[in-house]
């Protein structure tokens, strides 16, 4: 039976899985969601002796219904190839006797976002070719880091698409910035906000809802999709990697079929930690759903009160991937406790974009149940970095740390010490170099941000990474810095349509 695609608003009609990614966001404005949950159909004692890819077939043809097997098998093998500097894909590495970390970083830019994104480009030509589409798809997308450069690694010289990433001029690491100017390809272009993340995020969806916009791009030729994590074609790859962590501890007798396994998940935009929800409602036996936020605890406030109000100063942290005061992905959330309920859900997105609030109702909460809330300020997020490599010799990134102090937290508040639990790993130590040798008082304020990649190589004896290697002496190739309300004119002026 054929899963098909809604939108939390309530205003669109139901599309194929196909559509849904080619659209990115809903016309009215929402994020696409499956009507209904499919479950796994194969035994996890199967799964267990099963590569990457062959589970990501198995999740994956489960909600893309409207793909034949070939093409699902085709786009994932060009997605998990030789651009993963580990054969394993996501590979889980312990530290301490319950504690698993859930590498998601060997992809071409050592950051989670390369699970989703190496496979989005192939899914969405695909899906293409199949809705008969010959208009040149504009890749529209706001990163706070990390998508970005995924992103335009992705999409980089595939025919028929262009892609714009906004990012904050000054808000992401000087090694996240160096790798999205200096991204090659003739359809790619990088541009620089003077806002921060979440004014670049408002400005792309401005632009997906502005008909006129739309109305020009379409006789010119054009047509708006995302590859942020409101594509669905980005939140169904990640649902892969909780279930392959769940297999892997089978596969190496951690645990047996049915036990419980807590997920932790450092996020800011509900995306990461959504998808692991989803794994659960597939069937994976996920115990608690850890969700961790760094200072701009936006998200934990909302699981503590049921009220989700972003108005609250924005913090600059060490973890850029996660400065966000309004998570998108919990939208889809939003609209499946309160019933499918698109009215309501509308309604809710309207107060919180007029007012920056809203709340849920005792009743939507228990879908929330499964959640677990917490934050780690800045001085925290050093201390689990300096404790993990001091107590286990395993370095981890900013993001990750905020998952390891909250673990940690959870595992004290509640006395849950024992259940295992795979933190989602977002990205590479090296990305964040500079951050992470403070924790050791080994980075001065002037050194270059690739000395202190050689000098946290030598700290870890673990080989600096391809990504930040090849990125040292090339050139800058994007150099265009904008204010946020120039966003629509920077993007018609990039597509050669207005100068």
């Amino acid at each position: 039976m054929q899963i098909r695609y809604r939108s939390t608003r309530g205003g669109a009609e139901e599309i194929t899985a196909s559509q849904a990614i080619l659209n990115g966001l809903a016309p009215d404005g929402g994020l696409y969601v499956p009507t209904w949950i499919p479950t796994l159909t194969v035994p996890m004692e199967k799964l267990a002796g099963m590569d990457y890819r062959e589970v990501a077939f198995e999740v994956m043809r489960l909600f893309l219904t409207d793909f034949t097997d070939e093409e699902l098998k085709e786009c994932i093998a060009n997605a998990y190839d030789s651009k993963f500097d580990s054969e394993v894909i996501a590979p889980l590495h312990q530290a301490g006797e319950h504690t698993w970390f859930l590498e998601l970083f060997h992809g071409s830019t050592i950051a989670f976002k390369d699970m989703a994104l190496s496979i989005l480009p192939h899914l969405m030509t695909t899906a293409a070719r199949k809705n008969r589409i010959t208009d040149e798809i504009v890749i529209l997308t706001a990163t706070s880091g990390d998508t970005g450069k995924a992103a335009l690694a992705g999409f980089a010289d595939v025919p028929g698409t262009r892609i714009i990433v906004f990012y904050p001029k000054y808000g992401v690491s000087a090694i996240q910035e160096k790798q999205m100017v200096t991204q090659k390809g003739g359809n790619t272009s990088v541009v620089g906000i003077t806002g921060n993340f979440d004014d670049a995020q408002t400005g792309v969806k401005k632009m997906f809802h502005d008909k006129e916009m739309q109305q020009l791009l379409q006789e010119k030729g054009f047509r708006f999709s995302s590859a942020n994590s409101i594509n669905i074609g980005r939140l169904v790859p990640q649902i892969v990697y909780y279930v392959y962590a769940y297999a892997s501890l089978v596969k190496q007798g951690q645990i047996c079929p049915g036990d419980k396994v807590n997920m932790v998940v450092p996020t800011g935009n509900f995306g990461n930690i959504l998808a692991a929800w989803y794994a659960k409602q597939i069937g994976i036996p996920v115990g608690r759903l850890i969700c961790a936020s760094n200072e701009n605890k936006v998200l934990y406030d909302f699981l503590t009160t049921g009220c989700y109000d972003r108005n609250r100063d924005f913090i600059l942290t060490a973890s850029p991937s996660m400065d966000i005061l309004i998570s998108s992905n919990l939208e889809r959330l939003i609209y499946i406790s309160g019933g499918c309920d698109g009215e309501a859900c509308r309604e809710r997105m309207a107060g919180l974009s007029d007012t920056g609030t809203y709340s849920i109702t005792p009743e939507m909460k228990k879908v929330f149940d499964d959640f677990y809330g917490n934050y780690c300020s800045e001085e925290e997020t050093a201390e689990a970095i300096r404790r993990c490599f001091e107590d286990y010799g395993y370095m981890i990134d900013p993001h990750t740390a905020v998952g390891a102090g909250v673990l940690d937290k959870y595992r004290k508040e509640t006395g849950d010490a024992e259940t295992p639990a795979v933190v989602a790993s977002t990205a590479s130590p090296f990305k964040f170099n500079r951050f992470v040798l403070e924790c050791f008082g080994k980075a001065g304020k002037e050194e270059d941000d690739f000395v202190l990649a050689d000098r946290l190589s030598e700290m870890t004896g673990v080989a600096l990474p391809k990504a930040v290697e090849e990125i040292r002496t090339a050139p800058v190739l994007h150099d265009r810095v904008v204010d946020a309300e120039d966003m629509p004119d920077t993007v018609l002026a990039l597509l050669g349509i207005r100068s």
